[in-house]
């Protein structure tokens, strides 16, 4: 499969006919796991490659938004993709509750703060769509307000992207089978015990809300300049590799390059 391939199969370019429903949790693509590892195992050198670049042009952004229900692989998102990228220009924001500073602004603040500046790669781990979902779900906000939201967030993105920023934004769509043996294995492995939450139980209980939410978001807030992609997440690896495959391609497209400083060796004496 190629990463035009997946945008086609994944992308929302029709938001008005979209149904969460319909989109599968495991693709069918690859015939074993492995196969999917080397997928994304081939794309990192060159997305580390096209980053660097990108830092050198210091012209454009890219943004990276990883939205999914708990355990859905926002972490292990991040590593496919960046798994051979130099630290220098790539940066991660998890959002989790807002603090009281944060909710003293208004709810893009904190989001704005941390979007990335020229030649940076940001990832956020959550994002703003936290004010469309759990607030949403959890009854935190009244619903008019929340309604408002849709079109200030797409308001939001379409400055962003403006201004020189790519925004790529990716669904993380699990099953809720797979959840459950997800979040117990975060009780049976020592190395996950620390990921488990009680709260996300609670929020395993609202499913059917969660997935209304996110259907209404993707509804409202697939843009042309900001469309969501919908990734089969049942599979790690191949979700590794969907991913990882749609962002070098859009790496590949946005074509940086080095800046010329118009140094010559010869003009130093070395």
């Amino acid at each position: 499969m190629t990463a035009d391939e997946f945008i086609k199969a994944y992308r929302v370019d029709n938001p008005g006919n979209f149904k969460l429903a319909d989109m599968e949790t495991r693709p069918p693509y690859y015939d074993s796991g492995k196969e999917a590892r080397a997928v994304t195992d081939d794309n990192g050198p060159v997305i580390g490659k096209l980053a660097h670049k990108l830092y050198g042009e210091a012209k454009r952004s890219v943004l990276i938004v990883l939205q999914g229900m708990d355990t859905s692989g926002k972490d292990g998102t991040t590593a496919a993709i960046f798994h051979r990228t130099p630290p220098l220009n790539v940066k991660v924001a998890a959002f989790k509750a807002p603090s009281k500073k944060e909710l003293s602004h208004d709810y893009l603040w904190r989001i704005h703060n941390v979007c990335p500046g020229k030649g940076e790669i940001t990832v956020f781990n959550r994002s703003h769509y936290e004010d469309v979902l759990v607030v949403k779900v959890r009854e935190f906000a009244p619903l008019d307000k929340v309604e408002q939201r849709y079109e200030q967030i797409n308001n939001f993105e379409k400055h962003l992207s403006e201004n020189g920023t790519t925004i790529l934004k990716f669904m993380l769509n699990i099953s809720h089978e797979v959840q459950g043996e997800r979040l117990k294995e975060r009780l049976i492995e020592s190395h996950k015990l620390w990921k488990f939450n009680p709260g996300d139980l609670d929020d395993r209980k609202l499913w059917p809300d969660f997935m209304d939410a996110y259907e209404t978001m993707v509804k409202r807030t697939s843009t042309p300049w900001a469309p969501w992609h919908i990734i089969p997440s049942d599979s790690r690896s191949r979700r590794g590799a969907i991913i990882s495959s749609i962002v070098r391609q859009t790496l590949q497209n946005m074509a940086p390059e080095y800046p010329d400083p118009g140094f010559k060796l010869s003009d130093f004496d070395i």
